[in-house]
């Protein structure tokens, strides 16, 4: 006990959960059990009605899970009525053939020799089937009919032998025997192991054959209501041990520690140690795995109740090296001992730790890939915007004024218009295919003035010559990121004295002469 404190701490503290021991434990009502501690499945089949034929359909499986009473109870008669039957055959025969009264008769040739009476005939009959062969009863050649019950004795013996002894060997040879062999500990625990909430339990193997490929399940079994109203008694519920990983197959040289990590996808993700005392529940843990002295499959069995699962608690090891080889001491396979573990479930746990969430705000990334992108396609709340900035004095003071007063003069001269960029070192050109949809539609339509429709063309402006569409325009006019280098403008206004129409192509001034 001392070295344990040492080695654990103060604040550890033993705990024996064997139930053989002294402490007396406050008196609980016992609840019934799916599964009992040895394994055995408490269910009781009733109501069969003419099911039960079912079970002579299958005569040599019934006959193993019987119990030995009745095994042997079936076993001692059915050889005994075999031999009573076919000892009386043999005796109806002499009977009838007239040996009976021709027994000491030297000169006479019975169907038996020496078969006078009922014990005689028994005698030969017994003497046959277990092929002893004294040689005092013998069958002669004068008897064709007790040829033939001989063939069909031979016959009927071999069934019954093969069958019943095949029935006992079975039975003596299952593996059920191989379990009791087989270890659980008489309480879970749930404490932390690697940060995490986790349910424990502990299976060892007492022998030093092995398990070959030996294997863990387990099973939550546990009343529950469906959402639709549906009351689902004892719902079976898989809980997780490491099947994903590999850690529900063992390698049971040595007892071992199941872990069933509590996580969001786990039954137990809202229990808390206040919880556990109010829970009805029933974990069924099943260990299969091959006897390997036999080559038969083995499956060991038992169950823990909320009852026995213990919060805070952890199994104390049991493994020791000594001179050359390690010990097992499964005096210490039950007891447990106190560790520091909270109380509240680990959906309360991650409740409390969660981050709020954070607030839904544009990226940088998004926003300069939304400023670099060029449309092609412009519509028609990016020219309400546009004209709204130029009001402003923003890209629109950039026009000459005589394409200012055609914008300003409504929509339905619009198609007639010409829609000017001045710059000094750029050649731009505008299409219809680049005008919102709606000026397009506006142009599309039928009037008395179709036939004057004019064409746009791009207009030479400077050097540098480049295509660039309204939508382009509009982009490059809301691209405020860097500050505009001031670069002197020539307005020809100011430099030659000349109108604003001086400086329009010789087609435009035409049409504005014609107007």
């Amino acid at each position: 006990m001392a070295a344990l404190r040492r080695k654990f701490g103060e604040d550890y503290q033993v705990v024996n959960t064997n139930r053989a021991s002294a402490f007396s434990a406050p008196v609980k009502k016992k609840r019934q059990r799916f599964v009992e501690k040895n394994g055995r499945c408490n269910v009781q089949h009733g109501n069969l009605g003419g099911e039960t034929s079912r079970y002579l359909s299958d005569l040599f499986t019934t006959l193993v899970d019987l119990k030995w009473r009745w095994n042997l109870l079936i076993f001692i008669l059915t050889y005994t009525v075999a031999w009573l039957v076919m000892a009386s055959m043999w005796w109806i025969i002499a009977y009838i053939r007239g040996d009976l009264n021709h027994g000491h008769d030297a000169s006479y040739t019975p169907c038996v020799a020496n078969v006078y009476n009922f014990p005689s005939a028994f005698l030969f009959f017994i003497e046959t089937e277990a092929t002893i062969g004294y040689g005092y009863r013998y069958i002669t050649e004068k008897c064709p009919e007790g040829i033939i019950l001989f063939l069909f004795q031979s016959l009927l013996g071999s069934i019954v032998d093969a069958f019943l002894i095949g029935c006992m060997f079975i039975k003596m040879s299952q593996p059920k025997k191989r379990a009791e062999t087989l270890m659980f500990s008489q309480d879970a625990v749930i404490s932390q192991r690697d940060g995490k909430l986790c349910l424990m339990f502990r299976v060892g193997n007492l022998r030093n054959s092995h398990m070959v490929s030996a294997q863990i399940r387990c099973k939550l079994i546990k009343s529950r209501q469906t959402p639709e109203g549906e009351f689902l008694p004892l719902d079976q519920c898989e809980l997780d041990v490491g099947f994903g990983t590999g850690a529900d197959q063992l390698f049971l040289v040595s007892p071992l520690t199941i872990c069933h990590e509590i996580n969001p996808k786990s039954p137990f993700f809202d229990l808390s140690q206040r919880s556990l005392t109010s829970e009805q529940f029933e974990i069924v843990v099943i260990l299969e795995g091959i006897v390997e002295t036999t080559g038969m499959t083995c499956q060991a069995r038992t169950s823990y109740t909320e009852d026995e699962v213990l919060w805070g608690h952890r199994f104390l090891p049991v493994m020791s090296l000594e001179e050359g080889f390690f010990r097992v001491d499964y005096s210490q396979f039950h007891s447990t001992f106190e560790v520091p573990t909270p109380s509240y479930s680990v959906k309360e746990h991650e409740g409390k730790n969660s981050p709020p969430s954070p607030l839904s705000t544009p990226t940088p990334a998004l926003t300069e890939s939304h400023g670099t992108r060029h449309d092609r396609v412009v519509s028609m709340d990016c020219i309400n915007t546009s004209d709204d900035r130029g009001r402003h004095g923003g890209a629109g003071s950039r026009l000459p004024s005589k394409l200012q007063r055609i914008s300003s003069s409504g929509k339905e001269d619009l198609q007639r218009k010409v829609l000017m960029l001045s710059s000094q070192h750029s050649e731009k050109a505008c299409s219809t295919g680049d005008l919102p949809l709606k000026l397009q539609r506006l142009g599309s339509s039928s009037g008395p003035e179709d036939e004057n429709r004019l064409q746009l063309k791009s207009l030479k402006v400077g050097f540098e010559p480049m295509t660039q569409s309204t939508g382009d325009l509009y982009q490059h006019s809301l691209m405020p990121t860097l500050p505009p280098v001031p670069v002197p403008m020539r307005s020809p206004l100011l430099s030659a004295g000349r109108r604003p129409e001086d400086n329009l192509p010789a087609k435009l001034r035409k049409m504005n002469a014609d107007r």
